[in-house]
């Protein structure tokens, strides 16, 4: 990645100066650098108040119930998994955090999650299926609410951050199914080669 970063910013440097334009490449990065830091800290305060709430709701133990009511669900992706472990119960907050848009927020759970899943399933050095599955559910996750995204619309000056919710649910509910089967059908592929 840095390579490539590399890569952009010489080529960027090597087309300003063919075409004389260093006053506006100048111009463009103290900008864009500004602009950048504004969103990172708008973005990190998002962050912080959905991870603070999702840390009283683990003190609370409405994790647990919040576990509890997506069981039906979990106990079928994530067979091999103890449905009241802790696993589970990052798992569900995972779920949680990603159907109401929290990506960054959602992040620490997913790393707990794998964390204890690497310690029930004992997968070693490998991903067992259901780090796999996570990891697929994560990365193609439903969004019910799209907060992140509403929040970046609203700062670019949309009159209406949310008027992409039936785009995001027919995109996000495509992708998850998709991915699902891919990993179920990937996984017994996979599995009868070893």
């Amino acid at each position: 990645m840095n390579l490539l970063f590399a890569l952009i910013i010489l080529f960027s440097l090597l087309f300003a100066i063919i075409n004389g334009r260093m006053p506006q490449l100048s111009e463009a990065a103290m900008s864009e650098s500004a602009n950048a830091v504004s969103l990172v800290l708008s973005l990190m305060g998002m962050m912080c108040l959905w991870s603070g709430l999702m840390k009283v709701a683990q003190q609370s133990r409405l994790t647990e119930k919040l576990s509890l009511l997506l069981s039906p669900i979990t106990k079928r992706l994530f067979k091999d998994l103890n449905p009241k472990g802790k696993a589970m119960e990052a798992i569900s907050m995972n779920i949680v955090a990603n159907l109401l848009g929290l990506g960054n927020a959602a992040t620490p759970l997913g790393i707990k999650a794998m964390c204890e899943m690497s310690k029930e399933t004992k997968a070693g050095s490998a991903a067992s299926n259901s780090m796999v599955m996570f990891v697929v559910l994560n990365t193609a996750a439903i969004q019910l609410i799209p907060t992140t995204t509403a929040m970046l619309r609203m700062n670019e000056g949309s009159t209406a951050p949310l008027d992409i919710l039936p785009a995001v649910w027919i995109c996000s509910i495509a992708s998850v199914t998709v991915g699902l089967i891919m990993a179920r059908f990937l996984s017994r592929f996979w599995r009868d080669r070893l």
